[in-house]
C-alpha cells in the first residue's frame, strides 16, 4: 500500500516553478550632487612684440584639483540620457610655472599665471547600458586667475591680467554601483580665450610696461567623482 501511494503521488502533476521577476533596469533620471578629485595640465604660451615667448612646459604645469558638481538627468525610453551640470573646482597649488627664458634684453625671466579655480556649466548627452552611462558634455567655462608673477633676474614683479571666460568639452563614464550612489571618471578640455598682462612699471631691463598676450592656451584635466542621486522624479 505504501509503495502504491508513492507511485500515485509521483503521477500527480507537479506545481510549475514560480518565475523570478527580472531585475529592474536602472533609471538615471533625477537630481544629483557629488564631489571630485583629479589632476590638470595647462598648455599654450605668452609672447610680446619684442619676440619674447613664455611656453608652458609639460609636467611642470601639472596641478591637483578638487571640487564638486550638481546636476540633473532625464532618461528616455531606449536608454538615451540628457542632462545639465554645473561644476566648481579649486586648484590649491595654483602656480602654473612656465619655462624660464633669456629675453631680448638679456634678462633671465620666468612666469607664473596662477589659475585659481574652474567653473563650468555644461549640457550632457549619453546612453545608458542599465547601470553604466557613457556621456559627452559641452558648454561654458570660467577660469579665475589672480595676478601673475614674473621673475626678472631672480626678483619677483607683479603684473595685471584680464579675466577668462571660454568654452569646454569632455566625455566620461559613470557606474551606479549601489542604490543611488555612482562613481565616474571624466576628461575635460577648456580652451582658454585670449588673455594679456602688463608687466609692472618698476620692472627693470626694458620690460617695464611690456604687454604679453596669450596663444593657444588651454587646461586639460582628468577627474574621478562620486555622486548621490535624488530620484527618479
Amino acid at each position: 500500500m505504501v509503495g502504491s501511494g508513492q507511485v500515485l503521488a509521483a503521477d500527480l502533476p507537479q506545481p510549475a516553478p514560480i518565475p523570478k521577476a527580472p531585475a529592474p533596469v536602472y533609471n538615471w533620471s533625477g537630481f544629483y550632487i557629488g564631489g571630485n578629485l583629479g589632476a590638470a595640465w595647462t598648455g599654450g604660451n605668452f609672447s610680446d612684440g619684442a619676440g619674447n615667448i613664455f611656453t608652458g612646459s609639460g609636467a611642470s604645469t601639472t596641478q591637483f584639483l578638487g571640487g564638486g558638481q550638481v546636476g540633473a538627468n532625464y532618461q528616455f525610453w531606449g536608454g538615451a540620457v540628457i542632462g545639465v551640470e554645473a561644476d566648481f573646482d579649486w586648484l590649491p597649488n595654483a602656480s602654473n610655472s612656465t619655462n624660464a627664458i633669456i629675453d631680448t634684453f638679456g634678462n633671465i625671466d620666468s612666469l607664473s599665471p596662477n589659475n585659481r579655480w574652474l567653473t563650468t556649466v555644461t549640457g550632457r548627452l549619453g546612453y545608458a547600458f542599465d547601470r553604466v552611462l557613457l556621456y559627452a558634455k559641452g558648454g561654458a567655462a570660467w577660469v579665475g586667475s589672480s595676478n601673475p608673477t614674473i621673475t626678472i633676474n631672480g626678483a619677483p614683479f607683479s603684473a595685471t591680467i584680464n579675466g577668462n571666460s571660454t568654452w569646454t568639452a569632455g566625455f566620461g563614464v559613470e557606474w551606479a554601483f549601489l542604490g543611488t550612489w555612482s562613481v565616474r571618471a571624466e576628461y575635460d578640455y577648456i580652451a582658454l580665450n585670449s588673455q594679456s598682462f602688463t608687466v609692472a612699471a618698476a620692472a627693470p631691463g626694458g620690460l617695464a610696461g611690456d604687454v604679453f598676450t596669450s596663444n593657444n592656451r588651454n587646461i586639460q584635466f582628468f577627474t574621478a567623482g562620486l555622486n548621490y542621486k535624488f530620484g527618479p522624479w
